[in-house]
């Protein structure tokens, strides 16, 4: 076997360990992410008309977190604070009936200040992330 052979086998090998070894990693991180209680599915631009890019979201006691779909970070991509999330609009999408997904205009608190983002989710998703945000606890000490 002439040497060039040798090495672009051994290369082809690494190669090949290696896509089944982060294969393996983004599987068991994209597994986890959407068994976790209080995560769903939910695209996110920063335009109302994309690109979307998917991701899964998870909302906490006091923040939702977002991770991107096509990574392998172990970080969330974004967080924002739930006192920070306002809902500014909502469009269900196909405009028919029975909606598949539901577009939320939101202004959320980032550390650079506010911004605003749009989150497309299912509408049983949309249900549960208005519920969560609707159900904010008043700060301690306030007056009832």
């Amino acid at each position: 076997m002439h040497v060039a052979t040798v090495g672009l086998l051994a290369g082809l090998g690494v190669a090949l360990v290696a896509a089944v070894v982060l294969g393996g990693l983004w599987l068991s991180r994209t597994s986890t992410l959407s068994n976790r209680v209080g995560s769903f599915h939910c695209a996110l631009s920063d335009d109302p008309t994309g690109p979307w890019r998917g991701g899964v979201a998870e909302y906490g006691r006091v923040r939702m977190s977002w991770w991107r779909l096509r990574s392998i970070a172990p970080r969330a991509a974004a967080v924002w604070v739930r006192r920070g999330i306002v809902v500014l609009e909502r469009r269900f999408l196909p405009d028919g009936a029975e909606p598949t997904a539901v577009v939320v205009h939101c202004r959320v608190g980032t550390a650079a200040g506010p911004a605003e983002v749009w989150l497309r989710m299912s509408p049983d998703a949309y249900s549960g992330f208005t519920s969560w945000i609707e159900a904010t606890p008043t700060t301690v000490g306030a007056a009832i």
